[in-house]
């Protein structure tokens, strides 16, 4: 008997125009395969490359060695969440896999559709302030591989995290 996926996501309408979104990506099996600084830098261009192609905004991102995480807004009424981490998932494991014979991410990912009450702020503070509780940096500033196209995120991000997923991601072993 085929196993059969359960589907998390909403219908297709939730996921198209001028929402915002956080979203969660995890490296497969939770292995650090964003460790190496230079791919994903490269993961993070085509994370920017592909939302400019959707028509979405990034308020906040950052690559982390076992996931990604970023807070996105659709700029269009046609913009297709769905289709931006579709082609963007697409492509970095095209380009993972000219390197290693493993997957890069697991088959789906988190996302939560932010509520008028949610604060892009508070929700991009979590994102940034993320390296800094994982211990790889001292304060958000200082990790090379988060940032923000639309919010002036150093600033921001100083104000300390009032916010948290809806989810927890488990920790890799």
């Amino acid at each position: 008997m085929p196993y059969l996926r359960k589907n998390t996501r909403l219908p297709p309408a939730y996921y198209l125009g001028q929402h915002r979104y956080f979203i969660t990506i995890c490296c497969d099996a939770r292995k650090p395969n964003l460790r190496d600084p230079s791919f994903a830098e490269d993961v993070l261009q085509l994370l920017k490359t592909y939302a400019a192609r959707q028509s979405f905004l990034l308020h906040a991102f950052c690559v982390m060695p076992y996931h990604i995480h970023f807070l996105a807004e659709g700029s269009h009424p046609l913009s297709d969440l769905r289709e931006f981490v579709r082609l963007f998932k697409q492509h970095t494991a095209f380009e993972f896999r000219k390197t290693s014979p493993a997957h890069l991410w697991e088959k789906s990912y988190y996302d939560y559709i932010l509520r008028p009450s949610d604060s892009i702020e508070s929700v991009a503070c979590y994102i940034w302030w993320n390296p800094v509780r994982k211990n790889l940096c001292a304060s958000p500033g200082a990790f090379s591989l988060s940032g923000s196209q639309t919010i002036a995120w150093m600033k921001c991000a100083a104000g300390g995290v009032s916010w948290s997923a809806p989810w927890k991601t488990p920790e890799p072993a």
